[in-house]
């Protein structure tokens, strides 16, 4: 009978497949000298599979939930995939050892797989641990990519709650420093609207009895408008806002500082994820944009998940309330979630508004699964998809004919085909090219009705 283990880690779910441990012995002390050699314990245990946690905070959870004998839908996915198929009316001909009995009789509760948890096991999931990093090395190639992948996505999932952190509370810094500083110069708030605009000149004016006809060249470089310099050196002159001491002019000024520090911080952290999402996702990136899709990824959770996802999941995708209140009340549905942040969607009149997003949300689709899928990272599919969207958004409005969607496919093509070759040309002019390879020269170049074939049985093109 085969033995699997499960062990679970700081990184994720582990399942090991102990094929040689039967051979050596079935009790503790005979299988002991094996367990603490590295060498013959690698051998006798291999890594099946290994799926790593989405964040921390899932990590966290996750791991708490084995600590106190539960079992968790990801659990129970991960082993329903990744075991034999139990029949209910025949016995397993596999076990798996868990470290926690309980977790172990909720397994065979839920799945039917048998479970086992004692002494044996026990030795058997310490010595995993004791030589985790070394086995953990066994994952195979496409196991190591995914883990990748899930990390960049992470990585993106992590940068947006960052920066919806950073809005909130520079908003918030930001009306502190107009309340503040407006007690010394009330008119600035009627003159300048924007809010970094205000931390700058806060900091840059402090005492508005200093300000003179000298400093309007300043100012106008400051914000852009000889005008508005002109206007608050005025309003400087005739302003009714009470004087403040030096120290409290200082220290609002240290704060409008700080405030522009956040302000440039939040602008890193957006170029940042624009590069992330370039490289991940550049089709998804170039057809919606980096924020709406930064905001799909990481309500599905992973690119991944998202590219398994219908479009009609995806297009209300951030709308789950509003869709059981709908189910609950019978009322209508929601047309729109995420996506509703779209350009295309805010372009479209009221009518033609659930047609663009049930449009846009098939596109979204289909980019995410050539960003998942493809070998090769570019953003012409992208490209070429915001096209069809601004040309079926001139249809719904205008009545203007677009282009079919398997010809836009096949452009697309094309024009990867053409960019891989004139890549190929430049490493050929540059000498990088090895001289004795006319089989990697054939291999380079693209196969384009090959190409096309694998595309449209991929991605199922059909005329929307």
């Amino acid at each position: 009978m085969a033995l699997y283990l499960l062990f679970e880690s700081a990184s994720g779910y582990a399942l090991f497949h102990a094929s040689g441990i039967r051979k050596i012995g079935q009790t503790v002390d005979a299988v002991r000298p094996t367990l603490l050699d590295l060498k013959r314990f690698s051998k006798a245990v291999k890594l099946a599979r290994f799926t790593p946690f989405l964040s921390a905070a899932d990590a966290t959870n996750q791991c708490n939930a084995i600590a106190e004998g539960i079992t968790t839908d990801e659990l129970v996915n991960f082993l329903v995939l990744n075991l034999p198929k139990v029949k209910e009316w025949k016995k397993g001909k596999f076990t798996v050892g868990v470290a926690q009995p309980k977790v172990g009789s909720r397994i065979t509760e839920a799945t039917g797989i048998p479970c086992q948890s004692d002494d044996y096991i026990q030795e058997l999931l310490g010595a995993v641990r004791l030589h985790f990093g070394p086995l953990f090395d066994q994952l195979k190639p496409y196991d190591v990519e995914n883990y990748s992948r899930a990390s960049a996505d992470n990585m993106v999932t992590q940068t947006l709650i960052l920066l919806d952190t950073l809005d909130k509370g520079i908003n918030f810094f930001t009306m502190r420093v107009r309340e503040w500083y407006g007690w010394h110069f009330p008119e600035l708030v009627k003159i300048v609207n924007d809010n970094y605009l205000y931390a700058k000149l806060a900091n840059f004016v402090v005492n508005k009895f200093d300000l003179s006809e000298k400093d309007i060249p300043a100012l106008a470089d400051l914000i852009g408008d000889e005008d508005k310099a002109k206007e608050i050196v005025e309003a400087a002159k005739e302003s009714m806002g009470q004087d403040l001491s030096p120290v409290d002019l200082i220290t609002v000024q240290q704060f409008a500082q700080r405030v522009m520090n956040l302000s440039e911080y939040r602008k890193n952290i957006y170029e940042y994820l624009v590069t992330k999402m370039n490289d991940i996702a550049p089709n998804l990136t170039s057809l919606i944009g980096e924020m709406v899709g930064a905001q799909l990824i990481s309500h599905a959770g992973s690119l991944s998940n998202l590219a398994k996802l219908p479009s009609s999941t995806l297009q209300i995708l951030g709308a789950e309330k509003a869709l059981r209140r709908a189910l609950r009340t019978g009322g209508n549905t929601p047309k729109y979630g995420h996506i509703f942040h779209s350009s295309f969607i805010g372009r479209a009149s009221t009518k033609n508004k659930g047609r663009m997003a049930r449009y846009l949300a098939s596109k979204c689709s289909m980019a995410s699964r050539i960003d998942c899928y493809s070998d090769m990272s570019s953003s012409i599919f992208g490209e070429k998809m915001r096209e069809q969207v601004e040309e079926r958004l001139d249809f719904c409005e205008k009545d203007v004919a677009s282009c079919k969607n398997l010809d836009v496919m096949n452009a697309a093509i094309e024009g990867m085909t053409n960019t891989v070759s004139e890549e190929d040309k430049e490493k050929e002019n540059g000498g990088k090219k090895e001289s004795n390879s006319e089989a990697d020269d054939d291999a380079m170049h693209l196969d384009k009705p090959a190409m096309q074939s694998t595309l449209c049985t991929r991605l199922a093109i059909v005329e929307v």
